[in-house]
């Protein structure tokens, strides 16, 4: 592709994912990309790296295009773009813009004078207000600046930075360091993740997916974090255990591997589609203590099954603010209404789950969150509601795990600037009574 053609599909694929409003950005693209495999891959790469370096900048380049009284579309945003993030010349920017060999369109006069309006200007201008600069939503800057206070710049900077990728190695079938040997023959480097006792790290995005280390079942795709709360559970061999929230089963997998396979694990969710997709990871990753049911109402699984779990996983459904370094999009789309909206159905699941530990056993509550509303106050909340469960303290699980679970305070609570990892938060709570 010309520079020029690479432009232009960089503005298609823009206008793709913010037409596809409820779906991941990076699922857009796969299937854009997937739909154009005369696309090469030195070009696949070219385009979706502008196009995730325009996601994690959208707010400054708005805001440079409000200031220039520009119309804020797909193409004043590559203008800028190119123009203010990439440092190119005026009429270098323009002369892509030459519809010729598959480019885009030349320039209307309005986008003229935004591309001279922007000229000079640098990405991060000090006149620009907090909120664009640290690219989170208006309404969304208080909370977190109580959240982080003076460490806020720090951890919106990391959150605004592309992550690493992170393994698990898959424990039924290879341990961390034939894992890694795997994938180093493949030509990925990987490093162990400084908490998780099954993390690897490589940097960047190597094609771990194409690679016979995965296609074989020894390594999952798994931020460390995510990794740390399937191990806040402790689940052991022969202990019954339900992932409530399992989704596409990812803390399902790690819970079976900390099981030997040996117990029975219930991956259970409300999406049928989505436990459909866990059941060629499960195969792929050699589980055979797993049983998936759908969560939907009138459900007799779930009465028969009360007060009957070792430990139970709520892995709620929450904002993903924990997640922007994977998934940039989510804070151009996030909006107040959706915070409320997910309290309420993480309170509710919440005290679902609860029903199914039994006397002496564990529910985890995790999110991969920042916010303290979808946190610590949902845990509050559900402790003044609900009787009979207190909080097993992250000194205790350290002691009952023996891994080193970083942080201070009763809770598990990770970020990307103090640990490396997107987001998350975990609360461990004991049912009380004989177990």
């Amino acid at each position: 592709m010309t520079p020029a053609a690479r432009v232009q599909a960089g503005i298609a694929l823009w206008q793709a994912v913010d037409a596809a409003a409820e779906a991941p950005a990076d699922a857009v693209a796969n299937a854009w990309f997937r739909a154009r495999r005369f696309i090469g891959a030195a070009d696949r790469r070219a385009v979706s790296d502008r196009l995730w370096a325009m996601l994690r900048a959208a707010p400054r380049l708005a805001w440079h295009l409000k200031r220039a009284r520009a119309p804020i579309t797909p193409r004043t945003l590559m203008l800028a773009q190119l123009a203010v993030a990439e440092g190119m010349a005026a009429d270098a920017v323009a002369g892509l813009f030459n519809a010729a060999r598959h480019g885009p369109a030349p320039l209307a006069e309005a986008e003229r004078r935004a591309l001279a309006a922007l000229a000079g200007a640098r990405l991060d201008d000090p006149a620009m207000p907090a909120a664009a600069r640290l690219g989170v939503p208006d309404w969304l800057l208080p909370r977190l600046a109580a959240r982080f206070g003076d460490h806020l710049g720090a951890e919106m900077e990391a959150l605004g930075r592309p992550a690493p990728t992170d393994l698990r190695a898959n424990l039924l079938k290879a341990t961390r360091e034939e894992a890694r040997a795997a994938l180093a023959a493949e030509g990925i480097a990987t490093v162990p993740t400084p908490f998780s006792p099954w993390g690897l790290r490589a940097e960047g995005r190597p094609p771990v997916t194409a690679g016979a280390a995965f296609r074989a079942g020894l390594v999952e795709i798994q931020d460390e974090g995510s990794q740390l709360v399937a191990a806040m559970l402790d689940a052991r061999p022969g202990m019954r255990v339900c992932d409530f929230c399992a989704g596409a089963a990812g803390k399902t997998l790690a819970l079976a591997a900390a099981m030997a396979n040996r117990g029975q694990i219930v991956a259970a969710d409300v999406s049928a589609a989505r436990l459909a997709a866990a059941a060629r990871r499960l195969r792929r990753a050699g589980v055979c203590n797993v049983e998936r049911r759908l969560i939907e109402p009138g459900a007799k699984w779930l009465k028969r099954a009360a007060g009957s779990f070792d430990r139970v996983l709520v892995d709620a459904p929450c904002t993903g603010t924990g997640t922007w370094r994977r998934r940039p999009d989510a804070r151009l789309r996030l909006a107040e209404a959706d915070l409320d909206d997910l309290v309420r159905k993480q309170s509710v699941i919440l005290e679902r789950a609860a029903g199914l530990v039994k006397p002496g056993g564990v529910l985890v509550y995790a999110t991969c969150s920042v916010l303290a509303e979808e946190n610590e106050a949902q845990v509050d909340g559900f402790l003044s509601r609900v009787p009979g469960f207190a909080v097993l303290p992250l000194e205790a699980v350290r002691a009952r795990t023996r891994l080193a679970l970083p942080g201070e305070g009763p809770y598990l609570s990770l970020t990307p600037a103090r640990h490396g990892t997107d987001g998350f938060f975990a609360a461990a709570l004991v049912r009380e009574g004989a177990a």
